[in-house]
This record gives structure tokens, C-alpha cells and sequence, in this order.
């Protein structure tokens, strides 16, 4: 379970977040909303650990992941997996390659890459995209290579910052689709989004931030109880 207490996070005289709590339990899917400069991005990085909040708690799993040393946030980040509306991928690498560098990062042997990397571009879909580069690739197509790198070291957790931010709706919807079943697999997935149509269409708990507060938690559902997609399962 992932628990916020009292997190305040400020960038000289600005308060980014200012006080704010939530919990997020294990499997569950939440969005994160909110307009520009509510502090939607900040979140997550404090989440990464890529900066550290000015006071509160940040509570992952029993530990406070805000006191963690600098040698102990890599071991954290193996757990996490992110997805950005930029897609960040290696223009000069293929697909596989480009899911291949978080194996690289995390340290796993190069023997135990090619079964990886075959499992979850299968899972999105991207079988036939393997030896690919990026620029013979749709933005969708992108965005599901992304979502393959962050898979692929089978994190508890997918953080997702805008994900369909430059997707038309027929492709962010698809996308979509994948994320629930992604989530349906057990993952926990905390989405950053102000794409209404997609938050109206999932129906899934809205953690709704404005300048840098919390101002609604949402309610949380049931957690559909569905079996897991087996790794034959046929290709999107």
C-alpha cells in the first residue's frame, strides 16, 4: 500500500503541494486530476524519488521512502515503472532495444532479456514491431513501446504522467484498454490526466488536485476480481 501524509513540497516561495494525503491500496487504478500547475507532475516525482518533499510522510510498503539514501532510491525504482506523454525512447535503438535498457539499468543478465523483452511486447501488442525504430513507428505504437520498457522489470507500481496527452482519442482510448489490462494483471497504476473523456470512461477512483491541494480523494471501488491475462492471449 502506498500512503501520503502530510506531504508539503515547495520550489523556493512556491508551493507545489501543500499538506496533502491520500492512500492508494495494492492492484487498485487511480488518476490523479487536475488542471495545469496543480502540482500533478510533482507528485510523481516525489513518488520516484527524483526530489524529496519538504515535510510529511511517503509511505511505501512500511518505509518511508523520503528518508531513503541516495544508494537505496535505484533498489526503489526497480519497483516502479513510468510512462511519459513523451514516450522517451532511443531514437538509434529498435523496440527491443529499447525496452532491453531498463533490464540494463536494474542489472538483470543478458541471458534472461530476450524471454522478457518477448513477454511484453506481446502483452502490447508489438510482436511484429520488434526490430523497429522509433521513427517507423504510429504514436501509438510509441506510447506502447514506453509502456513495454516500464513492464518489462514487472514493478508493483506504473506511474503514468499524461500518457495520452499527444494521442487522438481512437488510439489514447486503445491505450486506455491496455491499461486496464495491465491493471487487471495485478499492477497498481497511478495516472496524472485532465482527459476528462478518459476519466468519465474508466470510472476508476479521481485523486483531484488544484493548486497544489487535494480537494476531493474520490470513493474507492471494488476492485474487479478477473483472472489474469495469460501470456498467449491473443495480440491486441
Amino acid at each position: 500500500m502506498l500512503e501520503l501524509i502530510n506531504v508539503t513540497k515547495t520550489f523556493g516561495d512556491i508551493a507545489a503541494l501543500s499538506d496533502i494525503s491520500f492512500k492508494v491500496d495494492d492492484g487498485e487504478f487511480v488518476f490523479i486530476s487536475g488542471p495545469s500547475g496543480a502540482g500533478k507532475t510533482t507528485l510523481l516525482r516525489l513518488l520516484l524519488r527524483e526530489i524529496k518533499p519538504n515535510q510529511g510522510e511517503i509511505i511505501l510498503d512500511g518505509k518511508n521512502i523520503a528518508k531513503l539514501s541516495s544508494k537505496e532510491v535505484p533498489r526503489l525504482r526497480q519497483h516502479i515503472g513510468t510512462i511519459f506523454q513523451d514516450f522517451k525512447v532511443i531514437p538509434e535503438r529498435t523496440v527491443a532495444e529499447n525496452v532491453e535498457v531498463a533490464l540494463a539499468v536494474i542489472g538483470l543478465p543478458k541471458n534472461e532479456w530476450p524471454a522478457r523483452t518477448e513477454h511484453v511486447l506481446r502483452l502490447v501488442g508489438l510482436s511484429d514491431r520488434a526490430n523497429l525504430f522509433p521513427s517507423q513507428l504510429s504514436g501509438g505504437e510509441l506510447q506502447r513501446v514506453s509502456m513495454a520498457r516500464a513492464l518489462v522489470v514487472n514493478p508493483k507500481i506504473i506511474l503514468a504522467d499524461e500518457p495520452t496527452g499527444n494521442l487522438d482519442w481512437e488510439t489514447a482510448d486503445k491505450i486506455m484498454d491496455l491499461f486496464e489490462k495491465i491493471n487487471q494483471e495485478g499492477k497498481t497504476i497511478i495516472m496524472a490526466t485532465h482527459h476528462k473523456l478518459i476519466i468519465n470512461k474508466l470510472k476508476k477512483r479521481v485523486i483531484e488536485l488544484k493548486d497544489g491541494k487535494v480537494i476531493s480523494r474520490g470513493a474507492s471501488l471494488p476492485q474487479k476480481k478477473e483472472k489474469k491475462v495469460d501470456e498467449s492471449e491473443k495480440e491486441m
